[in-house]
């Protein structure tokens, strides 16, 4: 009489004591409440009513940096977001030490972003955004070792800067392209001086300039229409005072 229910009961228990763990999961195996082992992936069997297994995801999980509005060192308010990359290493750890180690690593992160990016300058906020980064995983990460979390990586997104501050950089950056080209343009008058100065020197010493005084002398009078001043060069002149001299 009573076959029916019992068979129905061993076969609800059979069912209750078998667990699959996915390839991507570790489960904790908690027996009347006490953290007992973990359970790896495949097929496994508990002891059910005594026995509850809690599943935790141990890939590479993704949280949002809410955009959190930060003062810099040089007392600057910017809007700043970002991403942390994170990964459960040791499931029972994530478990047992901490509620929800999402929510924890996504509260720690924000705490990190602002002490870090309120103790530096703007400039150093937007030149170095990669060793900022790296600055706050290395704090969050050594927190989260011992939730059994690893933080992978963070990085910041989006720096907003109020628009005065952007009318002033964008002055600095146009008062730095023109200083730039300032610097090239007196590079090139200095070249172009000392290539000139090299040709002077190399026609003075070969008298190639007196021949080209002459050509132009030359090429001048084929005309009837040109009036010619004709400015004898120093070293013509040096000429007939050595000559007067002897």
């Amino acid at each position: 009489m009573f076959t029916i229910p019992i068979l129905v009961v061993i076969a609800f228990l059979l069912l209750k004591s078998i667990v699959i763990v996915n390839q991507y999961e570790r489960g904790i195996v908690l027996t009347l409440g006490t953290y007992s082992y973990t359970l790896g992936p495949g097929l496994k069997l508990v002891v059910p009513i005594f026995q509850r297994v809690i599943k935790v995801d141990i890939r590479i999980n993704t949280i949002d940096i809410p955009q959190q509005s930060i003062i810099t060192k040089d007392n600057v308010s910017v809007g700043v977001n970002g991403v942390v990359y994170f990964q459960v290493i040791k499931a029972e750890d994530a478990v047992l030490k901490v509620r929800d180690f999402t929510y924890a690593v996504s509260q720690y992160a924000q705490t990190a972003l602002r002490d870090v990016i309120g103790s530096v300058e703007l400039d150093q906020l937007l030149t170095d955004r990669q060793k900022i980064s790296d600055e706050i995983q290395k704090i969050v990460d050594s927190e989260t070792a011992d939730w059994g979390v690893d933080v992978t990586g963070i990085r910041l997104q989006d720096i907003a800067v109020p628009d005065n501050m952007k009318q002033v950089m964008a002055k600095q950056a146009e008062a730095e392209r023109e200083r730039r080209a300032t610097i090239i343009r007196a590079e090139g008058e200095m070249t172009a001086s000392e290539n000139l100065k090299k040709a002077m020197e190399n026609m003075s010493a070969s008298g190639a300039i007196t021949l080209r005084s002459l050509q132009t002398i030359e090429n001048a009078s084929n005309s009837n229409n040109n009036t010619l001043i004709f400015a004898i060069p120093v070293e013509i002149l040096e000429g007939f005072k050595k000559l007067t001299q002897k």
